[in-house]
């Protein structure tokens, strides 16, 4: 059974005190993780928690002596404000790196490498190709709130753009009609598409966002407390394993959609992104 909000809002100790984060996930033997219910990643199916960053995150820790996972569902907003007000221990949502997401928290190294896609009605009338296509033509587009494709929207100065508290909300707002294009990483969208039965959509080609000229090359990491460093560090060292391994990473996270291409570059790393490069 998948662990709600309200039934875990108990502190969870950090690195500050005479025993770290660590040593007292271990001894409860449990680690909880918020996530935004955003397929593939981190979503519910049937009740139970699944997705290939639950996936592993459940390795993970599996490898660190924490052998069972539970998860707070958490609107994609709130996931960073809850992680410090210590309703659970970390964020399994695959969140995109950015400068202004490390000041609040922090990541792991980048694990999931992905590019952005739009879902749009069918035929897509208004031919929508990327964020600079949405923009020229005056299209209305959704997005989850605090998810980094509204932070291109905003950027661009995409006017008056829809967001939305999660996937299914962007989903059933341009099957209704109600706006043009949702955008979101294209492996959220194509599983999205691939497995909701009837959804009479289309999803564009990926593409990568340009800001200012600038390419930008979003990747998805665990986020932690900033006070939290040995877990991190613990996570970090053991994740790096998985992600040297094509083999293992894609044991893990293939069977939901994820591809040798999701595998971030060794040269990209959390410093340069936090950094914005």
């Amino acid at each position: 059974m998948i662990v709600t909000a309200t039934a875990l809002t108990a502190c969870t100790k950090t690195d500050t005190g005479s025993e770290t984060t660590l040593d007292d996930l271990r001894k409860a033997g449990t680690v909880s993780v918020a996530y935004a219910n955003e397929a593939p990643y981190s979503f519910d199916a049937d009740g139970q928690l699944t997705g290939g960053t639950i996936a592993l995150h459940r390795e993970v820790f599996r490898r660190l002596g924490v052998n069972e996972l539970k998860g707070v569902k958490t609107d994609w907003g709130g996931l960073i404000p809850g992680l410090n007000a210590k309703r659970y221990d970390l964020v399994s949502a695959g969140m995109s790196i950015t400068p202004e997401r490390c000041g609040q928290a922090a990541f792991s190294v980048p694990e999931i490498n992905y590019t952005t896609a739009l879902m749009v009605q069918p035929g897509n009338p208004k031919h929508l190709t990327d964020m600079d296509s949405i923009k020229r033509s005056g299209a209305k587009m959704a997005a989850m709130t605090g998810a980094i494709e509204a932070d291109y929207a905003s950027e661009l100065d995409i006017p008056d753009p829809m967001l939305v508290k999660d996937q299914q909300s962007g989903i059933d707002a341009v099957n209704s009609g109600r706006v043009d294009a949702f955008a979101l990483t294209a492996v959220s969208l194509n599983y999205a598409k691939t497995h909701t039965p009837g959804l009479n959509v289309e999803v564009t080609q990926p593409f990568i966002a340009f800001i200012d000229g600038k390419p930008q090359n979003p990747a998805g990491a665990t986020v932690f407390r900033k006070e939290d460093t040995s877990l991190r560090d613990a996570y970090n060292a053991e994740v790096k394993k998985i992600l040297a391994d094509r083999t293992e990473y894609m044991k893990i996270l293939g069977p939901f959609g994820f591809t040798e291409e999701n595998i971030p570059d060794p040269s990209l790393t959390t410093d340069r992104l936090c950094r914005g490069e």
